[in-house]
């Protein structure tokens, strides 16, 4: 039983507690979605920015632009998070940042790698941008199918996560650890063979990263096959349902899966005489089914291709990026390097110009910046462009149920305000039924337009201007 309240000691009111900005505070997860510490959803809708990992041992491009001038571009493209992959080898004494046009970055001049890494976190969270760290390779030389190698074991792998997680625990822009790039070939998940079983590894090393940082979240891939189910690699999580991934902090793990399109490799469902509708099905079991069964938030933390057009490829990323945002999953996009052999990137080969038609795929889904101020001014506007103005509160009355003003008639049928059908421009630069949209109906009005408009057509609705 509680002690009674002296008279002298009760608040004469209670007081709501003040939300912080949307994304405050350190992240978890609630069922299938990331959550901020007022339990807001939020969504990381990212980008990755490699180099790193590679011999240069720094970001790429910077021999092109300063660091400043490529992260203030990246926060006007609209993306909210980097992906920052890095090798263990970038924090050896003998791995010297090259690749970089000091006159235009003199304040990198003398910098390791891992103070190079100190510099783009620091300047990303000035500009509002998060960080998520992506262990990508253990040395610069390539990628490694398990998370240890000769070179690099898995203590040292541990080791550095810890080093790292610590180094940057109370820091919020970086808010988590992508443990270990692309697990495949001899990859298993969870059949307890020490030296390939993925999942017990992720376990080991995730739990030691959040005993050094509990704020972090821990992004766990997938393999490449399950018997004879073979998929990317890292995107295989069709036995993470039932061997789930157990970490010492609850609601903190988020899988991680990589898909691409024939441009990378032409598997066989591209060749399948129902491509692409078959698509969803294979997202489905091998990891969207996470997500939409409440089991854990999914990252697509690697998609990405040169074709966003009519050829397979391009119908499959504009699929992708439907889905994605149909069903509220998070992504990093590969890439912003214009550099990536298969894929391009956002950036075109002079490291300055956009890829208009690869952006215009991405801005139909961008989350505000985690962090940022709540836009509650143009969250009434946009519910102003289907409802109507909002007065000044009335004098408290009976409950009166909102007006269903998702959808509207026109000449051509009914339209959802803000989606591809919608001859009002004005609705659409408001971003109604985009994301900042609060009005759930409101989206999902949108979101069956905009399904309909890519169904009838077989292009993307590119207008959307989300409000931020």
């Amino acid at each position: 039983m509680a002690a009674a309240v002296p008279p002298s000691a009760a608040p004469s009111a209670a007081v709501a507690p003040i939300a912080g900005p949307l994304g405050s505070g350190p992240l978890r997860t609630d069922g299938g979605n990331i959550v901020d510490a007022d339990g807001r959803v939020v969504r990381i809708t990212g980008i990755n920015w490699f180099g790193l990992e590679t011999s240069t041992f720094a970001p790429q491009g910077l021999w092109a632009r300063g660091l400043n001038e490529m992260l203030d571009q990246m926060v006007q493209s609209g993306f909210n998070t980097i992906r920052l992959p890095y090798c263990n080898q970038l924090f050896e004494s003998g791995s010297t940042p090259n690749g970089i046009d000091f006159q235009k970055n003199p304040d990198l001049q003398g910098l390791s790698g891992l103070q190079i890494m100190d510099q783009v976190i620091q300047r990303a969270g000035e500009r509002g941008l998060k960080v998520i760290l992506d262990r990508h390779r253990p040395t610069a030389a390539a990628q490694s199918e398990l998370w240890y190698t000769d070179q690099v074991s898995e203590q040292r792998w541990i080791d550095d996560w810890v080093m790292l997680a610590s180094r940057y625990r109370g820091n919020p822009t970086v808010i988590g650890a992508d443990l270990h790039n692309e697990p495949h070939g001899p990859a298993t998940w969870g059949d307890g063979n020490p030296r390939t079983d993925w999942r017990a590894a992720a376990e080991r090393a995730g739990n030691a990263v959040l005993q050094a940082n509990p704020d972090w979240l821990i992004f766990v891939e997938g393999i490449e096959h399950k018997a004879d189910d073979w998929y990317w690699w890292g995107g295989n999580l069709a036995l993470a349902g039932q061997l789930p991934v157990q970490l010492s902090v609850p609601n903190k793990l988020v899988y991680e899966a990589h898909d691409y399109g024939p441009g990378v490799s032409s598997q066989k469902w591209f060749q399948s005489p129902d491509f692409p509708t078959n698509l969803e099905a294979l997202w489905s079991s091998h990891w969207a089914y996470l997500k939409l069964n409440g089991t854990a938030p999914v990252l697509i933390g690697e998609f990405g291709g040169r074709s966003v057009g009519n050829d397979a490829e391009g119908i499959w990323q504009r699929r992708l990026v439907s889905y994605l945002q149909s069903n509220g999953f998070d992504y990093t996009y590969w890439c912003w390097n214009p550099n990536s052999g298969d894929t391009g990137g956002v950036l075109e080969d002079n490291w300055t110009t956009l890829n208009p038609a690869k952006l215009a795929i991405l801005r139909a889904y961008q989350w505000p910046p985690l962090g940022s101020p709540e836009p509650a001014a143009a969250a009434q506007a946009i519910i102003a462009a289907f409802d109507g103005p909002s007065p000044s509160p009335p004098a408290p009355t009976a409950p009166v149920a909102p007006p269903s003003t998702s959808v509207a008639a026109g000449p051509g049928g009914t339209f959802a305000i803000g989606g591809p059908f919608d001859p009002d421009p004005n609705h659409v630069l408001l971003g109604a039924g985009g994301p900042s949209d609060p009005d759930p109906a409101h989206r999902q009005a949108r979101q069956t337009d905009e399904q309909r408009y890519l169904e009838q057509t077989g292009t993307p609705w590119e207008r959307a201007v989300y409000v931020h």
